[in-house]
């Protein structure tokens, strides 16, 4: 094998042990977010706290995948694709953070609630929480698979979470209009769905950077702009079977 060929063939297991360490990154924080709605819904101090203890390791991890993206970069001087592959890489990498931190913020809004009266049974956070896992899932399937119909189902995807965040907000809100009392667990409870949605916003920039990885489109911020094409237009046609968040409750 020739010096070029043998050069190709090293980036491009580079390039695959790179998606590995990405995807290890994401299964590692959807275990966080997991285990801190698990915290929340059965008032577990202990898991909350361990939860926050294991944020170190996503940070580590972020540092290191980026620096091993870098590397790649000043090694091979990649162009086109495969310097989106390796910038999306390092993008991923911090929106994958980001969502540690915000698992790690559940766990702490877990510890202050523990502290206090059990307002009422929660529904519509862990179902907020099991969306936005599933869109997280998602998102890094479309990574690893290159499936631009799929980044946008995620990015539609993203409309029930705000929906159900909107009815937790409201909900939570009568019941601080009707007992001042309850204004402490109501409110770290509005913010543990203001954690979700944007736990659900950062899968839905993974799932954005996917086409830009694979088409070089730049498809953030095209709902505003009136440029953006629904995933119910492309072949594989639009996510399904999704819950109705009219008849949910938080």
């Amino acid at each position: 094998m020739d010096p070029t060929s043998r050069r190709s063939t090293h980036f491009h297991q580079a390039l695959t042990a790179l998606q590995d360490a990405i995807l290890r990154l994401g299964a590692m924080v959807e275990k966080h977010i997991h285990e801190a709605v698990q915290a929340l819904r059965e008032r577990d101090t202990a898991l909350a706290a361990r939860v926050i203890e294991q944020d170190r390791r996503v940070d580590e991890f972020e540092v290191e995948v980026e620096e091993t993206c870098i590397r790649l970069i000043a090694l091979h001087q990649p162009v086109a694709k495969d310097l989106r592959v390796i910038t999306t890489g390092i993008s991923l990498t911090h929106e994958l953070e980001r969502m540690g931190d915000l698992a790690v913020n559940i766990a702490e809004r877990t510890l202050e609630l523990c502290e206090e009266p059990q307002l009422k049974p929660l529904i519509d956070l862990p179902r907020m929480a099991d969306h936005a896992q599933e869109m997280l899932r998602r998102s890094l399937d479309a990574y690893i698979r290159e499936d631009v119909a799929l980044a946008l189902q995620v990015c539609d995807s993203d409309d029930l979470l705000d929906q159900l965040n909107a009815q937790v907000f409201r909900e939570l809100v009568s019941y601080m209009i009707e007992n001042p009392r309850t204004i402490g667990v109501a409110t770290r409870l509005i913010l543990v769905g203001r954690y979700l949605e944007r736990f659900g916003d950062h899968a839905t920039n993974i799932a954005e950077m996917v086409v830009y990885m694979v088409e070089g489109r730049n498809i953030r911020h095209a709902k505003k702009l009136g440029k953006y094409k629904p995933a119910a237009q492309e072949p594989t046609g639009a996510e399904g079977g999704s819950p109705s968040a009219e008849k949910q409750k938080p």
